[in-house]
């Protein structure tokens, strides 16, 4: 098995920062085409210069973010990787992890517009989507686009909304668009939907749909920070920090909207054998079968897998996806697309104990 370019995270625990474009190992990529079919030498090489300074321009993202947030660099990477793969990103943490601040960072860091909706109970569909107003002076209905009209949505506390209010969000995270009175209306490319919820309290909430969860390319736990990290968070604030004024901080936009489209179909570019989708399918399979589970993941769980692990290899300079990238971005893709059987929650068991022995058991090709 080919050595990942990154250290595997423990199973639960945020993603790894990314590797720095430099230190990306040298590797040949696969000779696939025929000699008369081959790429000529100078292209190639533009087309690996273009490849370096684009996952360079991506890592400045996470070193901008960190001017405002410490400690979890973990997850600005996880955000990344769902971005690369035109996915979305479901934050859990406790109160006061700052997952707010880490949402509107990263977007202030990429430089793209973006909407904060804080869900409460009486939102209404159309407060997300947008909605027909009459116009007193033409005498017609015109389409007022709600905050989902944007490059990253910060849907902050999703689950203190109702599920009918969920529910908006549903063809916009899809199929990226907002259908309104017969009329389909595109969402801005790239487009990105964080969403944020507290595990904790669960008084005046209402628990996501599966076909919601199902959504989400990942699901990211934001843990509590580390000493260090904490007292670094202190000293920030004593010497006058305030997550309200990110200019202030010294964020800027360190990426273009091309150049995160092109990082996109980079990364989709990375090239995946057959042994690794039958290695992502087993996997699957696996979840399925599992005594504990009551449902397993689905074939969009392992789409998911298989873009979020060529996002994986892309920002760690592999010109192919290994078991290593596949067995790290397991945990965070598939965490919340698998329901327990209730004698399973009862005994205490975690999906994500559940999916770190659907790892051990199933067979790496080799």
């Amino acid at each position: 098995m080919t050595d990942s370019p990154l250290d595997a995270p423990q199973p639960g625990a945020a993603l790894p920062p990314a590797a720095q474009a430099s230190s990306a190992p040298a590797q040949a990529a696969p000779e696939q085409a025929a000699p008369e079919q081959a790429v000529p030498e100078q292209a190639g090489r533009s087309s690996d210069a273009t490849d370096a300074a684009l996952r360079e321009a991506m890592n400045r993202v996470r070193v901008e973010v960190g001017k405002a947030v410490v400690g979890q660099d973990g997850t600005v990477t996880g955000l990344l990787i769902a971005l690369l793969s035109r996915g979305h990103v479901l934050l859990e943490g406790v109160p006061g992890v700052a997952k707010t601040l880490l949402v509107r960072s990263f977007s202030r860091a990429l430089g793209l517009d973006t909407h904060r909706v804080q869900f409460t109970p009486d939102l209404m569909p159309g407060d997300v989507t947008g909605s027909l107003v009459y116009d007193a002076r033409t005498g017609e209905f015109e389409f007022r686009a709600g905050p989902v009209f944007t490059h990253v949505l910060l849907a902050d506390e999703i689950n203190r909304t109702p599920p009918k209010t969920q529910a908006a969000l549903l063809e916009a995270m899809e199929e990226r668009q907002v259908s309104s009175d017969g009329v389909s209306r595109a969402l801005p490319d790239p487009f990105l939907v964080a969403a944020t919820q507290n595990p904790v309290e669960h008084e005046g909430t209402y628990t996501l749909p599966e076909a919601q969860l199902d959504r989400f390319l990942m699901k990211l736990v934001v843990d509590l920070p580390g000493r260090d990290a904490e007292v670094d968070v202190l000293r920030r604030h004593a010497g006058g920090f305030d997550p309200r004024r990110l200019d202030a901080a010294g964020l800027s936009p360190v990426v273009s909207a091309d150049e995160i489209l092109a990082a996109q179909r980079a990364a989709a570019t990375v090239a995946v054998d057959d042994d690794l989708l039958g290695y992502i399918v087993d996997l699957a399979r696996a979840t399925r079968q599992s005594p504990s589970v009551l449902l397993g993941v689905s074939p969009r769980a392992t789409t998911g897998l298989l873009a979020a692990a060529k996002a994986w290899a892309w920002l760690g300079g592999y010109p192919a996806i290994t078991p290593d990238h596949v067995q790290t971005m397991l945990v965070p893709v598939w965490r919340h697309r698998i329901r327990l059987r209730p004698e399973a929650e009862i005994e205490g068991v975690s999906v994500d104990a559940i999916l770190t022995s659907v790892l051990q058991q199933t067979r790496v090709p080799i």
